[in-house]
């Protein structure tokens, strides 16, 4: 019916019956109607202001802090102790006057009376693996986290401060107002732990089993107190550090001093500003070799590498680095590392030249030498594509944890040739290899987002960790064309998405049950059909350097990120959030049947002929055909009439004079209409998994022909469950297919196919809306053109009027 008319009428009934109406409560529908369109502004979206605005930019009243670091730190090799000492000056940008500053204390995690040491869960109830059984004995014996021996104001007078867990709260003498800053000191020194054996993004590695050199790699990470933000959607940051949720931190600029032994190689964030107190001669030509040379050249040659292990240290050295508008700061040191670099050319005044460097132990040759420099200059290109210009001096790769780690210009990467127990020699497999240049893409791509693209990681994992394997994702699968890219793949994401134990893509990192799918591939995945088969690559291209040039230096939420996405593209998205970052719905479509329609012919005759042929074509009944007696009015003609005698589904002259009448009343465009032949062929989609997806249907006919709709996801707006789709040709359906590219993660593929033409149906034309009842008409009346009164339908009879 027509909605207008429904409107009317309802008004109308209301009008006539307003007391019964106000007696009655007002009744909503019981349909099971879920309206997966609806939007989320207001419903799930924080409200825009100032600093957010509507459209996913910063507001004109955006702010965010400024934290400033001077520190001075020494590397004891014997005792794996790192003892610092840092100025920090810290610059209220926000509206609101503080009366305390909250620092992380990251390195507390490792107290045995930490929440996350008391809350450690076990896997299994029977099983102890020897990994656990090494981390158990050493926290017998040693136990991490910072120990603070100064906390001093400006004027040398020390601050009142409280440790909770990882973090320590610093109660200022004087609120700090907005626009001010405020300057302090603090001293502090801790252990650091054995990498491998706790488990940790920092730390020591040894090589002291009885082939090795005896040496180790020191890696500086979270290794000193830093702020923690304060912004206009949280407040302070004070969500304990349990181990999942990584970091999110101030920008600001950077001095660091530090002294390790004499003969170490330090990389670390920023540039060096006193190479020529830690560098010889030869490896400064090197460096400046290396920014113009097109393959990798040593700064520090493998047999140097190697003659510095056999050597021990005669002193120290201190090495200066300066980096501005930095995040957090992070370092390598060790007399074991070969030190290779390269200049990578980029389309950036400000920066048009960038240093891809790595540092590795002969352990991880020959592996490094050849990719881990050029894998970095390759996700260089492939990120500056995607975002904006890389805006620092030098991009590096350090040889350490296990698995990859990152921080502004550092990371840190595991992967390394295996050795022959009794030969020593080394190989790779080719698991390996990709192990190693995905991890390189993965951890590097890391400096763009969140190391510059700065979202709060510890609540929205997501937003970092599968927005850079989303990008990470396009960068392996530009390496070559084989490359075993994973995690972005559609196919390869439906076993997490029917999965039982998962929680949405919008939960706290600490609370995701399996890390891994929540918050690197389900939403990495879901970025890679948003750009091929939702948005097209033009939209979502433009959208997303959007979103990375908006909030580059900034501290973007999720909701920053949907709403640039659709204010950019010009597309309405909120059904695709809900159904991929806050549902555990899954993509499942099926396709339960297809009808094959022919209109209803004209011509009463042309009618009556397709009736019968279509009763021919059934199969008679079961009954009859094994009823082999005559029947009663076979053996008595009596009983038989005018009835028996003719075929039912002949046309009647009735019929033919109405089809003929109807034939009269249509328009040359509407009778062309009527009397098309096409078939009609409609599809019953029914939403299996509960997420509304586009419809992407491929239609093979018989006459060799090809082609593929898509359709877009708002099919499902009236009725997210199921739905029937029309699509009308002179051609004959052979096979139809869902999904033929597998482009969407639909989860069960066996029923997406339909073989065959279709179920044969015959569409009656629909009648007419009725007229509106005239009862001047009924009554044979018609209106004088001048006047609204009513006069006879017909002239008055003449007198010689046949009577």
């Amino acid at each position: 019916m027509n909605r207008f008319v429904v409107w009317v009428c309802a008004g109308l009934v209301g009008a006539l019956a307003a007391s019964a109406a106000m007696a009655d409560p007002v009744r909503q529908t019981k349909a099971p109607f879920q309206d997966a369109f609806r939007q989320l502004e207001g419903e799930e979206w924080p409200t825009p202001n100032d600093y957010r605005t509507a459209s996913g930019a910063p507001g004109h009243r955006y702010w965010q802090q400024k934290v400033d670091y001077r520190i001075q730190a020494r590397l004891d090799e014997a005792t794996k102790t790192v003892t610092g000492k840092a100025t920090i000056t810290y610059k209220n940008n926000s509206p609101d006057r503080l009366t305390y500053l909250w620092l992380l204390l990251d390195q507390n995690i490792f107290r045995r009376d930490s929440i996350a040491e008391r809350t450690a869960t076990v896997g299994s109830a029977d099983e102890v693996s020897l990994a656990a059984l090494r981390r158990i004995q050493m926290f017998k014996d040693w136990e991490g986290g910072f120990k603070l021996t100064s906390v001093k104001d400006g004027s040398g007078r020390t601050i009142p401060h409280k440790v909770v867990d990882s973090l320590m709260r610093l109660d200022l003498a004087q609120p700090l107002a907005s626009g001010a800053s405020t300057t302090f000191t603090i001293e502090w020194s801790y252990r650091m732990v054995e990498t491998k054996v706790v488990g940790s993004r920092d730390g020591y590695e040894c090589f002291t089993k009885p082939d090795e050199d005896g040496n180790c790699l020191f890696l500086g990470a979270q290794w000193f107190p830093r702020l923690a933000r304060y912004t206009d959607y949280e407040g302070w940051h004070n969500k304990a550090f349990l181990g999942a949720g990584e970091f999110t931190l101030e920008f600001g600029d950077y001095e660091v001093a530090l002294t390790v032994p004499n003969d170490h190689v330090v990389a670390a964030t920023g540039d060096l500003t006193n190479p020529g107190a830690v560098l010889t001669a030869a490896q400064r030509q090197r460096l400046e070799q290396a920014r113009t040379a097109k393959e990798p050249v040593y700064i520090v040659t493998p047999p140097e590498a190697l003659a510095a292990e056999g050597r021990k240290p005669t002193g120290e050295k201190t090495w200066v680095f300066q980096a501005d508008n930095v995040r957090d700061f992070a370092w390598a040191s060790s007399r074991k590392f070969v030190w290779d670099a390269m200049g990578v050319r980029q389309d950036s005044a400000e920066r048009p030249l960038v240093m891809a460097m790595s540092f590795y132990p002969k352990e991880a040759r020959p592996l490094w030498d050849a990719w881990s420099t050029k894998a970095i200059a390759h996700t260089l290109d492939t990120y500056n594509d995607f975002a904006f210009p890389y805006p620092y001096s030098k991009a590096q790769s350090i040889n350490g944890i296990n698995g990859g780690m990152e921080y502004p210009m550092m990371t840190f990467n595991g992967p390394r040739p295996t050795k022959d127990k009794k030969t020593g020699d080394l190989t790779y497999t080719e698991r390996t290899k990709a192990g190693l240049i995905g991890v390189i893409i993965h951890e590097i791509g890391h400096t763009y987002f969140p190391m510059i693209v700065n979202s709060d990681e510890r609540q929205w994992t997501w937003m970092d960790e599968g927005l850079n394997t989303f990008l990470e994702f396009q960068a392996e699968k530009r390496w070559s064309k084989d490359f075993p890219a994973y995690d972005g793949e559609p196919r390869h994401i439906v076993e997490y998405m029917v999965s039982q134990n998962q929680v949405p893509v919008m939960t706290q990192s600490d609370s995701l049950l399996q890390f891994g799918p929540n918050a690197y591939s389900k939403p990495a995945t879901a970025l890679v059909i948003l750009r091929e088969t939702v948005l097209g690559r033009e939209l979502f291209d433009k959208a997303f350097k959007d979103y990375a040039t908006r909030w580059r230096f900034k501290g973007p939420t999720p909701y920053d990120f949907f709403r640039t996405m659709e204010e950019s593209s010009g597309v309405d998205l909120d059904w695709f959030w809900r159904g991929w970052f806050y549902s555990t719905d899954h993509v499942d479509i099926a396709l339960d049947g297809v009808t094959a329609g022919k209109v209803e012919p004209a011509d009463a005759e042309a009618r009556a002929k397709a009736r019968r042929e279509r009763v021919a074509a059934e199969p008679p009944s079961l009954t009859e055909s094994r009823n082999t007696e005559p029947t009663y009015a076979e053996r008595d003609p009596k009983v038989r009439d005018y009835y028996d005698t003719i075929n039912r589904n002949d046309a009647t002259a009735a019929q033919r004079k109405k089809a003929k009448e109807a034939d009269e009343d249509l328009t040359p465009q509407e009778r062309v209409a009527r009397n098309q032949t096409d078939t009609f062929y409609r599809f019953r989609f029914r939403n299996v998994g509960g997420l509304v997806m586009p419809v992407i249907l491929k239609l093979d006919f018989t006459d060799g022909s090809t082609e593929t709709v898509r359709i877009p996801a708002e099919i499902w707006r009236r009725n997210s469950k199921q739905v029937t789709w029309q699509y009308v040709t002179a051609k004959t359906l052979k096979r139809a297919e869902l999904d033929p590219l597998w482009e969407t993660a639909d989860a069960d593929r066996d029923n997406n196919l339909f073989e065959g033409s279709g179920v044969d149906k015959i569409l009656k034309l629909s009648p007419s809306r009725p007229d509106d009842e005239n009862k001047l008409k009924d009554n044979e009346l018609r209106v004088a053109p001048d006047s609204l009164a009513p006069l006879p339908a017909t002239k008055p009879k003449t007198a010689d009027a046949p009577k």
